[in-house]
């Protein structure tokens, strides 16, 4: 059994929380990697759907940061269920240290069949995630399924690491399941005429015109590599990865770099639930 050690974060809610906002920050135990996040919920009329990860662990020897982003969509049992699972069953695999890559995605796609046998549990419901792993402050694992997004500052560049999963791009994969990507005026693209990601956590009625494999990226974190953002599309709806960058850079403090991003996106006029992570390396 894996044994995990959690230290480094000042709130509470570091691993979730269903309040209308919040937001906290920790380090790691050397402490030369920071993290803040703010979440703050959207002015649709349900619960907030937005949840997060936000934490340094101990496993093994290494010390890992696990940061993640689940945006949940017709209910928050699935992004729960992610925030509660979906890193346990990545470090679960076997290969995880021989083999990240091949790790995550197997989690990913394990822990997708997991939500769906339980479906009366889970609801009807789905879930983006962008997940991110910090091996020892030095090598950076990225996952992501839908739309949240990641992006990296490196030498105050912004770098998005993740692919947006949009049933316009991935039309071919969608139909040659039997599905259709509708295209109405004034609305998005659509999966079926609903769902505006292509992959997803859960969405059982919809599934078998889904994917749930994670695209995945890794990089080796150097000296021009400073600042780190996970967030869901309340955010990249409204603003760019430079600017989003540009901001979390000029704030030392990641908590107050978090908040202030969120709070930019609620100037801006986000509609949706806006939750982002900043992790700051140096």
């Amino acid at each position: 059994m894996v044994k995990l050690c959690f230290f480094g974060a000042n709130c509470g809610q570091c691993v979730g929380g269903e309040s209308s906002s919040s937001s906290g920050r920790g380090r790691s135990h050397e402490g030369n990697t920071k993290y803040g996040f703010s979440l703050v919920k959207g002015k649709a009329d349900h619960r907030m759907e937005d949840y997060h990860v936000a934490k340094f662990v101990q496993i093994e020897g290494h010390e890992l940061g696990l940061f993640a982003i689940y945006d949940g969509h017709l209910g928050d049992e699935v992004p729960s269920y992610l925030q509660k699972h979906l890193f346990a069953n990545i470090l679960k695999e076997d290969e995880f240290w021989v083999d990240p890559r091949r790790a995550i995605t197997k989690a990913y796609e394990k822990t997708d069949q997991a939500i769906l046998s339980n479906n009366s549990n889970l609801g009807r419901g789905g879930s983006t995630a962008v997940t991110a792993i910090l091996i020892n402050s030095l090598r950076l694992w990225v996952a992501n399924v839908g739309d949240s997004r990641a992006v990296l500052s490196r030498g105050g560049q912004a770098i998005q690491m993740t692919i947006e999963h949009e049933p316009n791009t991935e039309r071919a994969s969608i139909e040659d399941r039997g599905g259709f990507v509708s295209n109405m005026p004034g609305d998005v693209a659509r999966v079926n005429g609903q769902l505006a990601v292509s992959r997803a956590f859960g969405d059982k009625s919809l599934k078998s015109h889904l994917r749930s494999d994670p695209d995945i990226l890794d990089i080796y974190v150097d000296v021009n590599c400073d600042v780190l953002i996970l967030a869901s599309d309340g955010l990249w709806k409204v603003m760019s990865n430079q600017e989003a960058v540009d901001i979390a850079r000029s704030v030392k403090d990641p908590q107050k770099a978090a908040k202030q991003l969120t709070a930019e996106a609620l100037k801006r006029d986000s509609k949706d639930d806006i939750s982002c992570v900043v992790v700051r390396f140096r």
